[in-house]
């Protein structure tokens, strides 16, 4: 019995046992895990929208160096913009006096967003027959479209291409301007209504009569 069990002893298969270095190259790949993580979480998020030199791009930022009349903006990189859904009273037209409400439709953009960052959103149509940039414009939480229709400086211009919710919201804008009689929409056009702009837009100023010829 003595030689069997020590035959038995030495026939059994040796118990694995890992190679020291494994548990060591684990660690070294959990450090450097680790690492990666503390790296990404340091870094500067990326930017909400992709920057001009994307094809397709559904938004991006600028800054407005000088309001042209009430529906375009002049940035400062020179590109002009056209705002969707809004026409103002012309205050550009050779030889005529501006229409009225032109220069208060002006005066109002002007306050909005002239010297100010603002961020252009776009449609299906991205360029007008001027090759001006077609865009809904936002400062902060001021949609300057919407506000437009809302002082009634414009009537909605829904017979362009661009999305249905936008033509439903400026639609209701239109309406709630007229029902208030503001600008345009104001029993006497010829002089500008007293109103309280709707909450978000900037108090409008008393504007003068312009004489001599627009910027």
């Amino acid at each position: 019995m003595g030689r069997l069990a020590r035959f038995a002893s030495r026939s059994r298969t040796p118990r694995y046992r890992p190679p020291r270095l494994i548990p060591a190259i684990l660690m070294l790949a959990l450090l450097a895990l680790m690492i990666l993580r503390a790296q990404d979480a340091s870094s500067p998020p990326a930017e909400s929208f992709p920057s001009p030199s994307v094809s397709g791009e559904q938004a991006r930022f600028a800054v407005v160096h000088r309001v042209v009349d009430g529906d375009t903006l002049l940035l400062e990189s020179g590109e002009r913009v056209r705002l969707i859904g809004v026409d103002t009273p012309e205050t550009k037209i050779p030889n005529q006096p501006p229409e009225p409400f032109g220069p208060e439709a002006s005066e109002f953009t002007r306050q909005c967003v002239e010297g100010r960052q603002v961020r252009l959103e776009f449609d299906r149509e991205r360029r007008d027959q001027y090759g001006r940039t077609l865009a809904y414009v936002y400062q902060g939480d001021l949609f300057l479209n919407e506000a437009i229709l809302l002082a009634g400086f414009s009537a909605a211009e829904l017979r362009y291409p661009f999305r249905s919710d936008m033509k439903r919201r400026f639609a209701q804008a239109e309406q709630q301007a007229r029902q208030a009689r503001r600008g345009i929409w104001s029993s006497n056009a010829v002089q500008k209504p007293e109103f309280r702009p709707p909450s978000g837009i900037p108090d409008f100023p008393e504007v003068l009569p312009v004489t001599g010829s627009a910027k």
